[in-house]
């Protein structure tokens, strides 16, 4: 007996056994379909804004802790 969901990208049935080389999508037109809404950024996990900024804020302070550049010249340049 197998298996029988519906393709995310058409909702018609497709089937979810080894044979389909495209699971859970019927086809390989849907499974490009899908790829491509990921690439344009359709598709978002949503998370709250004060997470996010200070997941930046974290990040471009450790950018900066490992940016030689950014502490100056080594001393025994400074003479």
């Amino acid at each position: 007996m197998s298996k029988t969901v519906r393709c995310p990208t058409c909702h018609k049935p497709s089937s979810f056994e080894a044979s389909n080389p495209y699971r859970p999508f019927c086809s390989e037109r849907c499974q490009i379909l899908d790829l491509g809404a990921w690439a344009d950024e359709k598709y978002a996990i949503v998370t709250e804004d004060s997470e996010n900024s200070s997941v930046n804020e974290n990040q471009k302070n450790a950018d900066l802790d490992h940016d030689p550049a950014s502490h100056g010249p080594p001393k025994h340049q400074l003479n």
